[in-house]
């Protein structure tokens, strides 16, 4: 028996693939519906995330889909929050889920049973009704999410005490109307940031953004109009990015976001360049600073009662309305302190995934990542993971192993990642892919494919790295995947390609078969 804490995104592909390993789920939602993050409620529910209507998803339908579960073709690329919860209740209904959820519950607590050493149970009090109720579960899947707890280090801001206008945390934040005639000021530039100073600048006086250390701008429509994780994330180009140095690797990366527009003058650019940081994605923001809508300025010095100042700007700027854009805080209320220790906004976990200290692997935690691609597969790729772990079918390592490679990878990821923007939840995406589908054996093989399909192989290792690919075998094998993976650019177009000019031809990202056998030679030599 596997207790599931959460019905968003994580929760339900959690349920799923205990399913699919014949354990048997009991997924608790404390609010009455799933969804998770992606669920519009127009008030604020307590300990569940809060999204603005307008939200939309930064990664494209292909990159995001559950591996044995594409989205609609007719769908939009990008999709609003209303459409993504469509797909969960699509996929809900699809594999028989609803009938293993309890809406209504609130898990109030998560203990070791008495015998932990030997059994690794755990007892698991909820409450629904009023009504509190103990079982006892083998295994627990820990899917809450980071977003419900919003992080406003007023501390770090001197003078907001006797700041006299408004402010509030992104979280409370529905509808540009109350930035209406207002001077408003945005501190933090996230996407959730960037999103709400673009929707302000329609309605307000004036939108500035303080941002203390810059960052790379992405848009939605990338080369030729494609979706820009389909293009980016590849087999080819993630394999040249990690096997040159890291600065170098990097330092290309610069130049080419350059391309669109020169961050600097733009007031974007990065203090450290070098150092991986996660791009923000927005259509809107370039042009918007270009019209004067959005001033970008550097992090906030000071409050002053109707005004602030900015780092290395004498001059101070009246604003009426303050909107905090500083993350959130990662807890676990259910929890003992001891079962996952949390430490500057890091959670020391084996692969993000399995506390390092306890003495059975019987809880899990997912979707504490934040890595450089879709979240949706990374979180149904742990969830394969760990309902195999929990069967016995896959083993981890000791603990002194497990617990070397936190540290040495939080290192790494300072070194590389820089320190302040929760560096150590960052991963590269399909290298964090293909290690867990390596441990289920799921992680398909290029050279393999390319004696036995060679159109497939080439499709893989050029084109996108959608999901699709951990289907093509081992456990979970999905007879759709190789159609799935053939036909995704068909999925792109057909919601676009309203109107077709006469004469006119499909036009698809196309592979030179030669070039390309040449290339994947070249990545055989890379060890690839």
């Amino acid at each position: 028996r596997v207790a599931v804490v959460g019905a968003g995104a994580s929760g339900l592909a959690a349920t799923k693939c205990c399913l699919d390993e014949g354990l048997e789920p009991t997924c608790f939602e404390q609010s009455q519906d799933i969804g998770g993050l992606w669920r519009y409620t127009e008030h604020i529910e307590a300990g569940r995330p809060s999204l603005y209507p307008s939200l939309i998803s930064n990664t494209s339908k292909e990159m995001s889909a559950f591996s044995d579960f594409p989205f609609p073709e007719h769908f939009p690329v990008f999709l609003p929050n209303a459409l993504l919860l469509d797909y969960l209740r699509r996929y809900t209904e699809r594999f028989s889920l609803r009938e293993h959820i309890r809406l209504g519950t609130t898990v109030v607590s998560i203990r070791k049973s008495p015998d932990f050493a030997t059994t690794g149970q755990w007892n698991v009090v909820t409450e629904a009704g009023g009504k509190q109720t103990s079982d006892v579960f083998d295994a627990v899947m820990v899917c809450s999410g980071s977003f419900s707890e919003p992080s406003l280090p007023l501390h770090c801001f001197p003078g907001i005490e006797r700041f006299r206008g408004q402010y509030f945390h992104s979280r409370q934040y529905k509808h540009p109307d109350v930035f209406q005639g207002k001077r408003v000021l945005v501190v933090g530039m996230g996407n959730s940031g960037v999103d709400i100073a673009v929707e302000a600048s329609r309605v307000a006086a004036k939108v500035t953004i303080s941002t203390s250390r810059g960052s790379w701008l992405l848009s939605r429509v990338f080369e030729r109009g494609y979706p820009w994780d389909m293009v980016s994330i590849t087999r080819l180009k993630t394999l040249i990015k990690t096997s040159l140095p890291g600065a170098l690797s990097w330092r290309l990366t610069n130049s080419k976001v350059n391309k669109r527009f020169n961050h600097t003058n733009y007031g974007l650019q990065p203090d450290n360049s070098w150092l991986v940081r996660e791009p923000l994605l927005n259509d809107d923001l370039p042009s918007y600073i270009l019209t004067g809508r959005i001033i970008i300025k550097p992090g906030v010095k000071e409050f002053k009662d109707n005004s602030v100042l900015f780092h290395n700007c004498p001059e101070e700027e009246p604003i009426d309305i303050v909107v905090f854009c500083t993350g959130y805080v990662i807890s676990f209320p259910f929890l003992e302190e001891s079962i996952i220790r949390v430490e500057n906004k890091h959670a020391s976990l084996y692969k993000h995934v399995f506390p390092t200290h306890l003495q059975k692997p019987t809880l899990a935690v997912l979707g504490l990542i934040k890595p450089l691609g879709p979240v949706m597969p990374v979180v149904e790729m742990q969830a394969r993971w760990v309902s195999r772990v929990f069967k016995g079918l896959c083993h981890l390592p000791s603990q002194s192993v497990m617990e070397n490679e936190v540290n040495e990878n939080k290192k790494n990821q300072v070194k590389w990642f820089g320190l302040t923007y929760d560096e150590v939840l960052k991963t590269e995406w399909l290298v964090y892919l293909d290690t867990l589908a390596s441990f289920i054996g799921a992680k398909p093989s290029v050279l393999e494919l390319l004696c036995t399909d060679p159109k497939l192989a080439l499709t893989i290792f050029f084109g996108p790295c959608s999901p699709y690919q951990y289907r093509l075998g081992g456990p979970g094998r999905w007879e759709g995947a190789r159609q799935a993976i053939l036909t995704q650019w068909d999925r792109v177009i057909k919601p676009t390609r309203t109107r077709v000019p006469a004469g006119s031809s499909s036009s698809f990202p196309s592979l030179l078969v030669v070039v390309g056998f040449l290339l994947l030679l070249a990545a055989v030599i890379f060890g690839f």
